[in-house]
């Protein structure tokens, strides 16, 4: 089996500045979107997919797949949402198995009070930050970036990510 190369120290000096800084990019924004909405970024990303999807409505799994959460992490998160009235399950149309998640008045509400200030942040701290040509390259960084993991990723796992 061939050895495989080790990273340069200047590489390795790219990758931390990477990972340093999304992670405190995600900090700042999830800090944020808590002080300006009382939202979590996990409660944001429920929300956005649940309005992004036909009804405002999904099947857990197919939500699990969307925010790139494990089941369990996300059961446990709607349960909290569901307390909070931000959420409803439902049983499902198609399968009386499942449940659809599905997007509460006062989730609807949360999220549309949370968009404006959730993209002002974005802006100010992620867009502003950049010129259009670096913006233009952090985005075929990412892309870049997603293919070669999908291509290393299981068929059978879904995607892990946080969405933010």
């Amino acid at each position: 089996m061939p050895e495989r190369k080790l990273p340069t120290r200047e590489e390795l000096r790219t990758w931390r500045e990477f990972i340093e800084t999304t992670e405190a990019l995600r900090t700042m924004l999830a800090a944020r979107l808590q002080d300006d909405t009382g939202l979590s970024p996990g409660d944001y990303a429920v929300l956005l997919a649940l309005s992004e999807a036909e009804q405002g409505r999904l099947r857990s799994s197919e939500l699990a797949v969307v925010i790139g959460w494990e089941r369990s992490r996300l059961s446990h998160h709607l349960g909290r949402m569901e307390r909070r009235e931000l959420i409803l399950r439902e049983t499902s149309a198609t399968d009386s198995r499942g449940a659809d998640i599905v997007l509460a008045p006062a989730g609807a509400t949360a999220f549309k009070a949370a968009t404006v200030p959730h993209l002002r942040a974005v802006r100010e701290l992620f867009i502003d930050a950049l010129s259009p040509d670096q913006l233009a390259a952090a985005c075929d960084i990412a892309a870049a970036l997603r293919t070669h993991l999908d291509l290393r990723r299981p068929s059978t796992e879904s995607p892990t990510a946080d969405a933010g």
